[in-house]
């Protein structure tokens, strides 16, 4: 079973290479059979390391200098839930929105579960898509 250190260690590895654009870093982080959740994406969920590779690519290329600060975790067996703030910049067409490479701020909420080998097994994302819009209004 996993620590609540051991876990914080993973996802903060997790957020850094999303941080730094590292799609290789962040699949690593990720077990082979992944299920990848972000709800609300039109793709729907994914599952396994390659389909997942889709979602951090049209993401990477949509917002950049991207930060994450944690607001608080609640840990459990070999999950942790985090609520969290997204800062930086919005590039392309976030979330099918024109981004015109203004700043955006929203709230992010992971589920993250784990395998017996520490890395992250599903990870079920919820967004501020009000907060995103609103931020982001189309001409």
């Amino acid at each position: 079973m996993l620590t609540p250190h051991d876990m914080d260690r993973k996802i903060d590895e997790h957020f850094g290479f999303e941080a730094s654009d590292d799609i290789e870093g962040v699949l690593q982080t990720l077990a082979e059979d992944v299920e990848h959740d972000v709800v609300g994406w039109p793709l729907g969920p994914s599952h396994g390391r390659h389909a997942a590779r889709t979602f951090y690519e049209a993401t990477f290329s949509d917002l950049a200098e991207s930060s994450v600060k944690c607001v608080r975790r609640l840990y459990g067996d070999d999950f942790l839930v985090d609520e969290s703030l997204w800062r930086g910049r919005a590039p392309g067409r976030p979330f099918g929105l024109e981004g015109h490479d203004r700043p955006l701020e929203f709230r992010l909420l992971h589920v993250i579960e784990f395998n017996d080998q520490g890395n992250i097994k599903r990870e079920n994302v919820w967004l501020d898509l009000a907060a995103i819009i609103q931020q982001l209004p189309q001409d």
